[in-house]
């Protein structure tokens, strides 16, 4: 078990929709090559809606009754539901957050499944956890854990998952603090803002698991999660290599592109990942200051 069982779960900044026709099955882009396209530009991304947006998507049935959040009370629950452990999740960065950050405002966690409606555009299910900036929500669809074990090749532990959640919500962090649109500026490539950005988030997610096993949740005197073995470590490790763009690249094409990427190597994110949670310091993960991501 990851979370500790006392661990209570506050769902009051999340939603739930579901039932939408979108989907997996019905890829924006097309099928199984439409997914690695989105993901190269955009899993663990910022900002779907400058292709999302643009795509048509049949809405009806986006507002269906999605997951019933009150199933979600304990960390108990957590461990066994994975609907449950994203928002325990959330909840634990944003406590951490919040003790590390001044004037740290909670963002919104929605779960869905097909097709959702954001301030960034429509999406699908295709387009991977994202966090939308216009509405300040991070966006999941835990389906998605399924395709990064069994397409992308990672682990499917729990701190895999935690790590995609928690990178979200780095994403959170770094719109506060006036750093995500710098994704969109300047350079581009294996040294530019859009990997800069992708890393920070990494590393954000790394000092949320340096905390995580220690800080305790005001109010039940217990921590978030039990105390982190090897095992977890590698499992999160494994989720950061998975989704690097050279090994996305590499089985999207056969070829690896430096030119093109947007969120770093598998080795650069994980590097990011291990700055995090070895120091627990937020100064340490800027990555734009960096002369060198390779570490």
């Amino acid at each position: 078990m990851t979370f500790s069982e006392g661990m209570r779960i506050d769902t009051s900044t999340t939603s739930t929709s579901g039932g939408g026709r979108g989907g997996r099955g019905m890829a924006i882009g097309g099928g199984v090559g439409g997914l690695i396209v989105l993901l190269i530009a955009l899993f663990l991304g910022v900002d779907p809606g400058g292709v999302v947006s643009q795509q048509p998507m049949d809405t009806e049935g986006v507002e269906a009754a999605g997951f019933d959040v009150s199933q979600c009370r304990t960390g108990a629950d957590a461990n066994n539901i994975v609907e449950c452990r994203v928002i325990a999740t959330g909840n634990s960065v944003d406590a951490i957050f919040g003790q590390l950050v001044q004037g740290y405002t909670r963002p919104n966690l929605r779960l869905f499944t097909g097709e959702v409606q954001t301030a960034c555009g429509p999406a699908t299910s295709d387009v991977g956890p994202f966090y939308c900036p216009g509405d300040q929500t991070a966006y999941f669809d835990t389906g998605f854990f399924d395709v990064l074990k069994t397409q992308f090749g990672s682990s499917g532990g729990p701190l895999a998952q935690e790590y995609v959640v928690a990178h979200e919500y780095g994403h959170h962090l770094q719109n506060l603090l006036g750093n995500l649109a710098k994704a969109q500026r300047g350079p581009q490539g294996a040294e530019g803002n859009s990997v800069r950005t992708e890393l920070q988030a990494d590393c954000y997610a790394g000092v949320w698991a340096h905390y995580a096993a220690i800080a305790k949740q005001p109010g039940t005197d217990v921590t978030f999660l039990e105390p982190l073995s090897d095992k977890d470590i590698a499992d999160a490790l494994s989720a950061a290599q998975s989704v690097g763009d050279d090994r996305i690249q590499k089985a999207a094409t056969g070829r690896v592109n430096p030119e093109s990427w947007t969120h770093g190597s598998s080795a650069q994110r994980q590097h990011w990942f291990t700055v995090g949670y070895q120091n627990g310091d937020l100064k340490k993960c800027d990555t734009y200051r960096a002369a060198s991501l390779d570490g």
